[in-house]
């Protein structure tokens, strides 16, 4: 692990006193390389809190240029940079407020010729993105790579959260068996309802990446900000799913190998 500088120490020192979380945690979150799908209002904001947390390095990845009516929840963005790429916007923006954290921007959408290439390039995926195209490759991508993934997605004012460890918890593949049809441009959205969604999303990831409190393994949490319901759901993991069902039976048997010697 990374050690801290005296300016980092003194710039997280309200977290490291958090009981259980300290400099090792910290030291954690320095060593660490975040790939961030989806730099929209939910990305965008995912981006910024593991930015001021101290993760050491972003990947932030979103193709496409910034569109007026992105403005309503994109907090990293500002009215001159409309029709500009989206992700270098981003990326000045968090250089300005934390220039400890490295940051890479890569401005493309996930396909199938770069998932992988992104994947092996982070220790953590963070699922931000506007269609479950991307979704479904990230998550194809973490499961081979082992890699764990924040999935987090809202739609007007509901939202869904959960952390994706491969082989250990149901993949997205297993919560959507069936593909969600999903208009990227055809549903309303409140910029607060990303912004709540991001901040629990960039919290699963700090969680996740410094042992800090549990992360919602194998549970999926739903919110409706319309009613301000929350609830915790514990998703079926697919023995047999086509993504992550042939790894999730290797290290069983793997484990029962172990238990036997």
């Amino acid at each position: 692990m990374f050690d801290l500088t005296p300016k980092e120490l003194e710039r997280y020192s309200r977290q490291m006193m958090l009981p259980g979380f300290g400099e090792e945690a910290q030291q954690r979150l320095k060593s660490t390389t975040a790939v961030v799908n989806g730099v929209g209002g939910l990305g965008g904001t995912v981006a910024l809190y593991l930015a001021v947390a101290g993760v050491g390095k972003l990947i932030l990845v979103r193709g496409g240029e910034l569109r007026l009516d992105d403005m309503n929840r994109q907090i990293l963005m500002t009215d001159d940079w409309v029709g500009k790429l989206r992700v270098d916007k981003a990326k000045e923006t968090l250089a300005a407020i934390n220039p400890d954290v490295e940051i890479e921007a890569v401005p493309e959408y996930v396909t199938a010729e770069n998932a992988d290439t992104l994947v092996q390039s982070a220790d953590i995926a963070l699922d931000c993105a506007h269609n479950f195209d991307e979704r479904n490759l990230l998550n194809a991508a973490c499961v081979r790579w082992r890699k764990p993934m924040v999935e987090a997605a809202m739609n007007s004012m509901e939202a869904y959260l959960t952390t994706i460890v491969p082989g250990k918890t149901p993949c997205l593949s297993c919560l959507f068996p069936e593909k969600p049809e999903w208009d990227r441009r055809g549903f309303g959205v409140l910029g607060v309802v990303s912004g709540t969604l991001a901040c629990l999303a960039a919290s699963e990831a700090i969680k996740q990446i410094t042992g800090f409190s549990k992360p919602l393994w194998s549970q999926l949490l739903t919110m409706d900000l319309d009613a301000m319901e929350f609830s915790k759901l514990r998703p079926y993991h697919d023995p047999d799913c086509p993504v992550c069902g042939s790894l999730s039976k290797e290290l069983k048997a793997d484990s029962q190998e172990e238990v036997k010697v």
